[in-house]
């Protein structure tokens, strides 16, 4: 900036350079719920690097970042605002995040994180599933048993640090759940099923499941299956089955219990590795399971 100043008949230009430094601004919603995406709107003034900190674990360096909360809370967000002096100022704000409306839990991989929601039509199966993640009992065990086009399988015990090329499959919690077949819960792709032993009540495990896989399903294939079942497919499931495929001929034999409803490219990653004897990843895939609250 330039001012003029003058003394008697002489006149002095005198160039005034900046000396305030950078300002951190920002804007952001003060309450969402756990799971929704927040956009964070960066309005800080002569920066050119940014560094946020959200207050659950996490950063970014962008300017504008999205970032989701997994846990209800009350969560201190900040913002540094670096010039190109290296000057910084910073700033922050209070994010209020509440629980989902909807029972969410957050799978992680090897090769991303799957979001799955639990259907409250089947109590027994949510209510167990929750208990156990409640208590980190999944944490660390494998995808044990994945079959291309079909479908990938968790939740054995005896998975924990389990030696290559040991048969897995057998373990569990001592305990099985009640059968609660839904008709609007199918085996379409990305389905979310309880695997069970052969048994004649069709009870469940009590810890193992499986993510459906899946592949291409035809109208014939369905009116088959609702024949040989007796029972019949409401029209929604119908259509998901013709747009995104599954394994028909498991429904109201084995319990479905939920649906990723995000992360469907996780399972096609999973679903392709290459597989050893009782078809056991060659490379150990595990998981982490934690709730969205």
């Amino acid at each position: 900036m330039k001012q003029l100043i003058i003394f008697g008949s002489c006149l002095l230009l005198v160039i005034l350079t900046g000396c305030s430094g950078p300002k951190a601004i920002f804007e952001s919603p003060t309450r969402v719920q756990a799971f929704e995406y927040v956009d964070f709107t960066n309005a800080s003034q002569n920066a050119v690097a940014y560094e946020w900190n959200f207050g659950d674990g996490s950063s970014s360096t962008e300017a504008n970042p999205k970032h989701r909360f997994y846990q209800s809370g009350t969560y201190s967000v900040s913002l540094i605002a670096t010039d190109a002096k290296g000057k910084s100022k910073t700033t922050s704000s209070i994010v209020e995040v509440t629980s989902p409306k909807r029972c969410l839990v957050r799978i992680e991989t090897p090769e991303g994180e799957m979001i799955a929601q639990l259907s409250d039509a089947t109590p027994q199966h949510q209510d167990n599933f929750v208990k156990l993640v409640e208590q980190n009992y999944y944490d660390g065990l494998l995808f044990h048993r994945v079959i291309n086009n079909f479908m990938i399988q968790g939740g054995d015990p005896k998975s924990k640090e389990a030696p290559k090329g040991q048969a897995l499959g057998s373990g569990g919690p001592g305990y099985t759940i009640p059968a609660e077949f839904v008709d609007s819960l199918a085996h379409v792709k990305g389905a979310l099923a309880a695997a069970r032993t052969n048994n004649p009540q069709k009870a469940s495990s009590g810890s193992q499941f499986y993510i459906v896989d899946g592949r291409p399903v035809s109208e014939a294939e369905l009116n088959q299956q609702e024949a040989k079942s007796n029972f019949r497919y409401p029209s929604a499931v119908r259509e998901q089955y013709l747009e995104m495929g599954g394994t028909p001929f498991l429904d109201q034999g084995y319990t479905v219990f939920g649906r990723i409803i995000e992360g469907l490219d996780v399972i096609d990653k999973i679903s392709k590795t290459a597989t050893g004897p009782g078809d056991r990843p060659e490379d150990d895939v595990w998981m982490k399971i934690s709730l969205i609250r």
